[in-house]
């Protein structure tokens, strides 16, 4: 090979990716969850939609999002004006991920369902996700993450 070239390393098939929105609920520690083809404006308002029409109809809800171009986008801002009698959205600052708990969550999925396991088709991972996050809705669980008992008041 000559210098400069780029040596191709064959693969099997095309990459595909998924992608999970989610919603961590403080006062319970359920996970809500989609998981979409495509992370962009319209997969965010259908997640958006999911919350507030399904997840939680007949309550407010306060909603922490990052900056992502597509949580920001004229059309996703749309979508939340819509339900602005019931939700409130938190913005954080840029660069801050840390201030999220469903940041910790993430980090908790990609742990115990993709880190150091070769899944054999997407269909198994989207699975190993599904199962992770079914634990976690479970209050006795041990793998659940309960970010709430952290922040309770000390008798």
């Amino acid at each position: 090979m000559k210098r400069g070239q780029r040596k191709s390393v064959p693969a099997p098939g095309s990459p595909r990716y998924t992608h999970t929105f989610g919603a961590y609920n403080w006062r319970d520690g359920r996970v809500s969850y989609q998981t979409k083809v495509r992370k962009n404006s319209d997969s965010f308002i259908e997640f958006i939609e999911y919350i507030m029409l399904t997840e939680y109809p007949d309550v407010k809800v306060i909603m922490v999002t990052d900056n992502a171009s597509y949580h920001r986008s004229k059309a996703s801002m749309a979508a939340l004006s819509l339900f602005e009698e019931r939700l409130h959205v938190v913005w954080l600052p840029k660069y801050c991920p840390f201030l999220n708990a469903i940041e910790r969550f993430w980090l908790q999925l990609k742990t115990l369902a993709a880190a150091n396991r070769l899944h054999r088709d997407m269909d198994e991972l989207i699975r190993a996700i599904d199962e992770t996050i079914r634990n976690q809705n479970q209050p006795d669980h041990p793998d659940r993450l309960d970010f709430a008992r952290h922040f309770q008041p000390m008798a």
